[in-house]
């Protein structure tokens, strides 16, 4: 896909941050989109910011760990738009918990959005991209989705996943000379509502993540990337047929760091840590 003027694009997790940042990017450059959100409030505020573009946007809410719900809508988007080009499956949540004392429940919660939630919106879309004869997936997973931290352990998991699942896709789609292709996209800190909607439980002793309101704040300042930066990202790395993207000054330097020397990685945020719980 050199260019979206007059594509169709799938998002999740419009309702807010890069979701959002990509719906607006996409309308400006004269392509339709689908949008959809778990949050009503949210994407109906999106698809209202990107009516003055003049391209046509359709809505909906959506829970994309309901598998059925999110085949339900890809057949309707394509019904709909007449075609789909491009998926982003960007629905995602966070959960701070000790890997010890992290419930089976919020288990669930996070894998069903982030990991189960793009396979749905990956296999639900797939058919339809195939017979538009070209088309992308774009699946965001996180710069922990390269290195470990504690007390994030099961977001590291669900991540790390998405990683795995999406460069094997692109494996595949390659291997058959498939008309579709696929990007991994890795974020370092987006100013995105994510915190604020995060399940903070009982961290690590002693770690801010005893303090769920501290946790929050220190994420959110850390946090250098606008959505609309990272939406330019995105889309440049869609165009250009890019394996990956690291969005962000922080991403990429972690990721240099995870590729020069992997174990010591964990003892530098083992380090940090420790300053933070001093």
């Amino acid at each position: 896909m050199k260019s979206f003027a007059g594509k169709v694009a799938a998002i999740t997790g419009a309702g807010s941050g890069i979701g959002r940042g990509l719906a607006l990017e996409l309308v400006r450059r004269r392509c339709e989109v689908a949008l959809s959100d778990i949050d009503a409030a949210g994407l109906a505020e999106t698809a209202r910011l990107c009516e003055p573009f003049g391209a046509r946007v359709t809505s909906a809410v959506l829970d994309v760990a309901d598998r059925a719900a999110v085949h339900d809508w890809a057949d309707r988007v394509a019904g709909e738009h007449g075609r789909v080009h491009l998926i982003v499956n960007n629905a995602g949540v966070s959960l701070v918990s000790a890997i010890e004392s992290v419930s089976y429940e919020d288990l669930d919660w996070i894998v069903g959005i982030n990991f189960w939630g793009v396979v749905h919106g990956t296999k639900a879309f797939l058919p339809h991209l195939r017979a538009a004869g070209e088309g992308h997936v774009v699946n965001i997973s996180s710069v922990f989705g390269l290195t470990a931290a504690p007390n994030h352990g099961a977001y590291n998991a669900t991540k790390f996943a998405v990683r795995g699942f999406t460069e094997a896709l692109r494996i595949e789609l390659e291997a058959t000379k498939a008309p579709v292709s696929a990007t991994v996209v890795l974020p370092g800190g987006v100013r995105t509502s994510i915190a604020r909607n995060a399940r903070i439980r009982a961290g690590v002793e002693g770690t801010v993540a005893d303090d769920a309101e501290l946790a929050r704040e220190m994420f959110e300042r850390n946090c250098r990337t606008t959505p609309s930066g990272a939406a330019l990202a995105i889309l440049r790395a869609v165009s250009q047929n890019r394996r990956r993207v690291l969005v962000g000054a922080d991403a990429r330097a972690i990721d240099l760091l995870v590729r020069a020397a992997p174990a010591a990685s964990q003892r530098v945020v083992l380090a940090a840590v420790r300053r933070l719980v001093r």
